[in-house]
């Protein structure tokens, strides 16, 4: 089993890596692969609407959405991080995560995704929860820890006193690894939910 973690601090090495790294212990304790993919200190842009990816399969902006997007159609389960910016997430996450669902054709159908998010001090709900919805829009089942899934910290290292905030992204580590395991063992004897034709409609005719 895999699991791709994004890093959408521009820091390789502050507190929501340390809150990625403390999950990658579990996650190597239970037998699971990790990749973290630093996102956070690239230039990535915007979404622009132009569906082209619908054609092309990929894209039209090749960066590291499009290297990202084979990792992400692989693993079976998605750990986003970010520090907490005027409460939200790190813009450019936010631009990588648009592009990355939106272009990719792969079937995200029950990998589990998880966020973790660090901040001085507030904000940290509201990223979480804009976080969440990327998977929540995708069929991802959302994997929860003992409180929202943060640490807190400034300057890089704090979060390590954090003790609570550590301990849930242990318990968050240990509840995706148990989710994805559960999935695993599902598909085998059910295999995946049954998808309907998807019915659109527009509010303005």
């Amino acid at each position: 089993m895999k699991v791709l973690m994004i890093n959408g601090s521009p820091r390789a090495d502050g507190n929501t890596a340390l809150a990625l790294a403390e999950m990658e212990k579990v996650f190597q304790q239970e037998g699971i692969e990790v990749e973290t993919v630093h996102v956070g200190n690239k230039d990535i842009r915007g979404c622009i609407g132009c569906r082209k990816c619908k054609d092309l399969g990929k894209c039209v902006f090749n960066d590291l959405v499009n290297e990202t997007a084979e990792k992400f159609a692989q693993c079976d389960g998605l750990v986003a991080g970010s520090p907490v910016y005027y409460a939200s997430a790190n813009a450019t996450l936010i631009a990588f995560l648009t592009r990355l669902f939106y272009s990719t054709s792969c079937d995200k159908t029950m990998k589990v995704g998880a966020s973790a998010i660090a901040a001085r001090r507030g904000g940290l709900s509201a990223t979480y929860d804009e976080i969440n919805k990327f998977f929540g829009i995708s069929g991802m089942p959302i994997a929860s820890g003992q409180y929202w899934n943060s640490v807190h910290g400034q300057q890089p290292g704090e979060a390590a006193q954090d003790v609570e905030g550590m301990q849930g992204m242990r318990t968050l580590a240990r509840n995706m690894a148990f989710l994805m395991k559960g999935i695993a063992l599902a598909k085998e004897q059910y295999g995946l939910p049954e998808k309907e034709p998807t019915q659109f409609m527009n509010f303005i005719r």
